[in-house]
């Protein structure tokens, strides 16, 4: 019994912060894949020129509403000989950065918000508009596990900025209140909805950014909501990538259903796991004596650690929620 609650608490450490590595990997990777596609795109800028003629300018949107003064919409120019002005990214991709000072967040968005795609970062509702474009854009991200980027969305408050990078320029988004009749500077800039509150991903007709994760924390029970206007002019609209099922309702992103893809890893490395301890023990206590003893279970640690880590990331995989 104390073996198995040992066990028990590995397993909630490498939940609460060992899903953190796996996701530090893949958001490297995503970093690395979106800047080179940056990069790949204003080559093809540069080409399409010609050497007589200059370089696209980026330009900065400005608010109608506002006596001309530039705003927080950089918006690039359209990518020659692309569909749309932009390539549709595959679900799994990367899309752009979105970063909110206010609590630190940093983090490379995907294409899609199936739970395969949550554990390598915020992703995109694939259903809903590109983040800059017109129209109400959702993002989810999970909340206390896999780096938990939107782990303190609830700090936020009516004002705070939120930058969106992608392909089609720099977007900034202001937090919008959700008690627009409480007393001045005691608005909060999140609400709390159920777990299939579908209009949270429908077009209010106007430029938004629809943040969602898990809530309350370690449940997803419910879920927190927080909503930001768009700063200055949208981009141009692009074709949008083929929803997946989890993005074509809000109701299936509540987490139920496993990956049971990986049913058999997870038996394969739990039974690795537990045979390398199994050898260590039997050395130490049927065939050494003394401080030798210490020696089997000296070499196996790292072994056992190694698996131990692989049957949790696909026992993690198995289980239905991820929050």
């Amino acid at each position: 019994m104390i073996r198995s609650g040992v066990l028990i608490l590995l397993f909630v450490t490498y939940q609460l912060w060992g899903t953190g590595i796996h996701t530090a990997q893949a958001q490297d990777d995503l970093g690395r894949q979106f800047r080179s596609t940056q990069e790949q795109l204003a080559e093809g800028e540069g080409s399409t020129n010609g050497s007589s003629d200059p370089a696209p300018t980026t330009t900065t949107a400005t608010d109608p509403s506002t006596t001309g003064a530039a705003t927080g919409s950089t918006i690039a120019p359209p990518v020659p000989g692309a569909t749309g002005g932009l390539p549709v990214a595959d679900p799994g991709q990367p899309i752009g950065q979105i970063t909110i000072p206010r609590i630190g967040a940093d983090f490379y968005m995907v294409e899609g918000t199936d739970l395969k795609w949550l554990k390598d970062g915020p992703g995109h509702f694939s259903a809903t508009p590109m983040p800059g474009q017109a129209g109400n854009a959702a993002i989810a991200g999970h909340r206390t596990t896999y780096k938990a980027p939107f782990n303190r969305i609830d700090e936020l408050e009516p004002g705070d900025q939120i930058t969106i990078v992608t392909l089609q320029g720099t977007f900034t988004y202001e937090v919008l209140p959700q008690e627009p009749n409480a007393p001045a500077g005691s608005a909060l800039g999140h609400r709390i909805v159920g777990p299939s509150a579908v209009e949270i991903l429908d077009d209010k007709g106007d430029n938004r950014l629809t943040l969602m994760a898990c809530n309350p924390k370690y449940s997803a029970r419910e879920r927190i909501v927080v909503e930001a206007r768009l700063v200055g002019n949208p981009a141009p609209d692009t074709p949008k990538a083929t929803p997946t099922t989890s993005d074509e309702t809000f109701a299936n992103v509540d987490l139920a259903g496993g990956d049971q893809t990986a049913r058999g890893p997870a038996i394969l490395w739990s039974l690795l796991a537990l045979l390398i301890w199994f050898g260590a023990w039997y050395l130490a206590h049927r065939r050494l004596h003394g401080w030798w003893r210490v020696a089997p279970y000296a070499v196996a640690i790292p072994f056992f650690t190694l698996a131990l880590y692989a049957a949790f990331e696909n026992i993690t995989r198995l289980l239905p929620g991820a929050y």
